[in-house]
């Protein structure tokens, strides 16, 4: 999967939303799932980095995306529904959805998380996608094999002193992964993870302000495992957490 080489069509035809798509990796995912053929719907909080996202996808002559400006944090259920009822209105359809906006929070001793802090890393990280899951899962079960993707990370898996809410929250997302691919599991919606690893973003860049970043690989490096999960040559893989590196 790592290695995995998509065709120039790979998604031609596909209707894909990737949230947090006006930077880093969710940026990266959007320019790159355009680029083989499918119509991505650009959800994040900042009109102008969507703008902009857009206007490359335009430039190169691929798929004209649409553009959802959504800020997770302020989000709710009407929200969500409402943002289904316009795609379904739109496409008819919805072929994949790629979780990939998330908020880091502060990282602190056990002691000191902020209620507040905790509150909304969980309304971001988890909850929205909950949410937003929710509402989208009706849409997605309208085309033949629709394709859902969570992010989670290293410490979604095993706990880390000091990252407190987010790595708590990444716990949540790969059990939220894990419930739906097994209750969705005999439907066309197969369901998994992507732990995209230690990567050039600025959230990493956040957490870990000394590091040479010049050492990571960038999102563009990342790419063949979500490319793979949202192609046709996925289905059949349902409630792994893959690592992309």
């Amino acid at each position: 999967m790592k290695e995995f080489k998509a065709a120039a069509n790979e998604l031609e035809n596909k209707v894909i939303l990737v949230t947090g798509a006006g930077d880093g990796i969710g940026r990266q995912a959007a320019l790159t799932f355009a680029e083989h053929g499918a119509t991505v719907i650009l959800l994040g909080k900042t009109t102008s980095k969507l703008e902009k996202v857009y206007d490359t996808i335009v430039a190169n002559n691929w798929p004209e995306p649409a553009i959802v400006p959504l800020d997770l944090q302020g989000a709710t259920k009407k929200h969500y529904i409402d943002m289904a009822a316009t795609i379904q209105a739109e496409f008819g359809r919805l072929d994949g959805l790629l979780h990939n906006a998330g908020h880091l929070g502060v990282l602190s001793p056990f002691e000191h998380i902020n209620l507040d802090d905790w509150q909304k890393v969980m309304q971001i990280n988890l909850t929205g996608a909950f949410l937003m899951t929710q509402a989208l899962l009706p849409v997605m079960g309208k085309t033949e094999h629709a394709s859902l993707v969570f992010t989670s990370s290293g410490v979604g898996r095993r706990g880390r002193a000091y990252w407190g809410p987010y790595s708590v929250s990444k716990f949540g997302t790969e059990g939220l992964m894990q419930l739906i691919a097994d209750e969705y599991e005999t439907t066309s919606i197969r369901t998994n993870c992507i732990n995209p690893g230690a990567t050039r973003t600025k959230m990493r860049n956040a957490a870990y302000p000394g590091e040479d970043q010049n050492s990571l690989k960038t999102p563009a490096d990342i790419m063949p495992v979500y490319l793979y999960l949202m192609s046709d040559r996925s289905i059949g893989i349902n409630g792994q957490s893959l690592d992309a590196q």
